[in-house]
């Protein structure tokens, strides 16, 4: 449980008494719905990273974009619900090289320009997957109700595989950039765990 969804639950069960000591209990159950959700909302259960060369999902979610343009570079989106699990995580092994934060909108998470527009913070993590030498970038996006972006890491950070690094707060949108020597296995409407769903494999041949 991440530590944000304690204190959410918290202030509503605080609200929740106030209430039911002002005018009843039946006018604090929204609260308690409320408290509950953070607590859903806020979870961080534990994953088992499949072994392999492989890049796993950095986000809970589900696939509405995948496009590879003409030098083989692929760009996979995943769009979060507020029901999804909201901790993001690395989809390879390795370090840090840049973490750019980049001020933007707050359009819709599931809208294709969200990807471009929105605010987001944008890791590259460069490593060796399969003996093989790659670099993978992928962004935590803002929606429109997700307005607060939060990183783990820094510059330099040496990442196990499936590691965590932040969290995006409620609704929002997750995108990852592969090389051309990667093998893109993911597809549009599947749905994606952080840290255990393969989104591609190295190339044999890369």
């Amino acid at each position: 449980m991440v530590s944000y969804g304690i204190s959410y639950a918290i202030g509503c069960l605080v609200g929740a008494a106030a209430v039911t000591f002002l005018v009843g209990w039946p006018w604090a159950i929204p609260f308690y719905i409320l408290a509950a959700f953070c607590l859903n909302f806020f979870r961080d259960p534990d994953r088992t990273v499949p072994p392999g060369a492989v890049a796993v999902s950095p986000a809970d979610g589900k696939v509405v974009v995948v496009r590879q343009n003409d030098a083989g570079v692929t760009t996979i989106s995943i769009f979060l619900n507020v029901f999804d699990v909201h901790v993001n995580r690395t989809p390879i092994p390795g370090k840090i090289t840049a973490i750019e934060y980049k001020r933007g909108e707050f359009l819709n998470a599931a809208d294709p320009n969200a990807s471009s527009a929105n605010e987001q913070n944008i890791f590259t993590v460069e490593g060796v997957v399969g003996g093989r030498q790659t670099k993978v970038i992928f962004s935590q996006i803002a929606g429109l109700i997700a307005r607060r972006i939060i990183c783990y890491k820094k510059v330099g950070d040496v990442l196990q595989p499936g590691e965590r690094v932040g969290l995006i707060k409620f609704g929002s949108r997750t995108d990852i950039v592969l090389g051309p020597e990667w093998d893109v296995t993911a597809k549009i409407g599947s749905r994606v765990v952080a840290g255990e769903s393969i989104l591609a494999r190295m190339r044999e041949n890369a």
